[in-house]
């Protein structure tokens, strides 16, 4: 039997980067990355023999020409790497992607002296500097740059470790990256990629989704080696760096850039281990619904119905376009314009690596969407996600290059809410009961995978890190015992798995471009949830706040931006209170299914 490959609409959607450059040898990328070069060597001269001599006018000056070379050099990374996803099997594209970061190095490390600069400076003349107005701006970035002076090292060795991220981690990422885009899964006869694949873990025919399942994990095991030297790579890489820089832990370093505390991941992590039970409790009740016994790993995502609805491009753009300008009809003018002017690419494509980003680029041009859209209900959702984003970045680049990008315990707040604004629309819009019930099961297994999946993940890389870091190598057996550990825990009995199941870590890529990444998505989602709730309860008063808020990038530290919509990030109720909430999307689904 043969796969059917339906038409959505979106293959022909593509994005146009002319608004970045003309093409890949357009002359003014060289003329840029020469201009940036001359800037950087210029700045150098210019602040290396007195930073400390500045007063706060003159630092002030010294960041907006700091920013100015990051941005241009910004917009040729962006361009590079936006071009590179859409063509990742064609070496010519990642040889150009790599000679970018080669040469970016170089330029960033004329200017490595200005952040141990700043860092020298005693607190007290700092602090005075950051009352000043001149320096206003700048304030919490410069701020927040000195949390790092402790795992900054001399300029030299910041060169060094600079340089051979290029040569070191960065190829590793690309390996692993272009290994997945270039396989392929046999099924019933066709070559697909992984992005094919995973898409047919949510098809009504559930002996498709075994043999989808099957392929996965096949084609997977059949690349294990390769796969298990990139996370090894990455882990080892990531456990030098730490013990360079002197971090305490493993995530450290991205609590630190994230601006949140220890004490606030663990809390974070402990509420949402504590709720466990309700995935179960929800599992359980989806296997009643499909009428399957034992329910299997590849029927997490099964549809309710067998009848599951399909949604061709143009009605996802009016659905997610006509949630977002019900909520505001600012944000969704900025909506139309993702659609109208070409800055998403849609289409499923050989060469295309999979998922979906929203990619801010820089506060001059505008951010870039990449998904892959079959038609599903969660393609629907995540074009709401990704738009989300888009929105967002779209918002913060009042704030400049340097101020507009968010730390993750924010970053992932307008994406999600986006997704409950479609989410809520598309539960207007529908009248059957049994769809309305397939839309609310998979809005709750969506959240789950947000929440639950995600917290699973986060402590997967937990006990993958440590290990690492006291047993040596990690073999494919045993980073498959650690994620077996980690994933099967939040399910109890409700789900029985594959044998297959135990490589499918391999294929994740936050573990390696991002390693402590995933947990922002659950502070993300329950910290939405907590948004969702105020609105409802003032949507007219919320909406203001929840636009300054977007507007505010990353110019502030995470809790006073989210103070903007009357939520307190502190709260020792806010998670509680966000999963009580996904407990009553479980009690409404019951009620619905007449279980209760």
């Amino acid at each position: 039997m043969m796969v059917k490959q339906s038409t959505t609409g979106a293959e022909n959607i593509h994005w146009h980067l002319q608004d970045l450059y003309a093409g890949t040898e357009d002359p003014q990328i060289e003329a840029d990355m020469r201009w940036a070069n001359t800037e950087a060597e210029s700045f150098a001269r210019q602040y290396r023999p007195g930073l400390a001599d500045l007063n706060a006018g003159g630092l002030a000056v010294a960041m907006q020409k700091l920013e100015a070379i990051r941005q241009r050099l910004g917009r040729v990374g962006a361009f590079r790497y936006l071009s590179y996803v859409t063509h990742a099997d064609q070496p010519g594209y990642g040889a150009a992607l790599q000679a970018y970061e080669e040469a970016a190095t170089s330029i960033s490390n004329q200017l490595i002296f200005f952040d141990i600069a700043w860092n020298a400076v005693d607190d007290s003349r700092a602090e005075a500097w950051l009352q000043d107005p001149a320096l206003a701006h700048w304030a919490h970035l410069l701020r927040n740059w000195r949390k790092y002076r402790n795992h900054l090292r001399s300029e030299s060795e910041e060169q060094i470790l600079s340089e051979k991220r290029v040569t070191g981690r960065a190829l590793w990422e690309r390996l692993f990256d272009e290994t997945l885009t270039e396989m392929r899964f046999q099924l019933r006869g066709k070559a697909m990629t992984e992005q094919e694949v995973l898409t047919l873990l949510s098809n009504p025919d559930r002996s498709l989704r075994h043999d989808a399942a099957e392929s996965l994990s096949t084609g997977l095991e059949s690349r294990l080696h390769t796969l298990t030297t990139c996370f090894n790579a990455i882990l080892a890489d990531k456990a030098l760096d730490d013990r360079l820089r002197a971090y305490p832990h493993w995530l450290s370093e991205r609590n630190l850039s994230n601006e949140i505390s220890d004490s606030m991941v663990e809390a974070l992590e402990a509420a949402v281990v504590s709720r466990y039970s309700l995935v179960a409790r929800y599992y359980r009740l989806k296997a009643k619904l499909l009428r399957v016994s034992p329910l299997m790993d590849y029927d997490r995502y099964a549809p309710i119905s067998s009848e599951a609805r399909r949604y061709d491009w143009a009605e996802c753009q009016r659905i997610v376009l006509a949630a977002v300008h019900d909520f505001s009809p600012e944000l969704g003018a900025i909506g139309q314009r993702f659609f109208d002017e070409h800055w998403i690419d849609a289409a499923l494509a050989p060469g295309k690596r999979g998922g979906a980003f929203a990619h801010p680029v820089t506060p001059d041009v505008h951010p870039y969407l990449m998904v892959n859209y079959t038609g599903t209900v969660r393609d629907v959702m995540t074009v709401a996600h990704e738009l989300g984003h888009g929105i967002h970045q779209y918002l913060a680049r009042e704030q400049g290059y340097l101020n507009a990008d968010t730390p993750l315990t924010t970053a992932e707040t307008a994406s999600v809410f986006g997704e409950m604004l479609t989410f809520e629309r598309l539960m207007r819009e529908e009248q059957d009961p049994q769809q309305r019930l397939t839309l609310l099961c998979g809005k709750i297994e969506d959240t789950f995978a947000t929440v639950f999946r995600q917290m699973a993940m986060h402590r997967f890389e937990v006990v993958m890190h440590q290990a690492r870091r006291t047993e040596g190598e990690l073999s494919k057996e045993r980073l498959a015992e650690l994620w077996m550990q980690t994933q099967t825990e939040q399910f109890a009995d409700s789900i029985q798995f594959s044998p297959g199941y135990r490589w499918w870590w391999s294929y994740i890529p936050h573990f390696i471009g991002s390693p402590g990444y995933v947990y922002a998505y659950a502070f993300g989602e329950l910290l939405t949830l907590a948004l969702i709730q105020r609105y409802r309860d003032n949507p007219a008063g919320f909406v203001p706040g929840y636009i300054a808020m977007l507007k505010l990038g990353g110019s502030k530290a995470p809790a006073e931006v989210v103070a903007e919509t009357g939520v307190d990030l502190d709260s020792p109720q806010l998670w509680s209170q966000a999963l009580d909430y996904l407990a009553g999307l479980v009690d409404e689904a019951e009620a619905l299914a007449g279980v209760r």
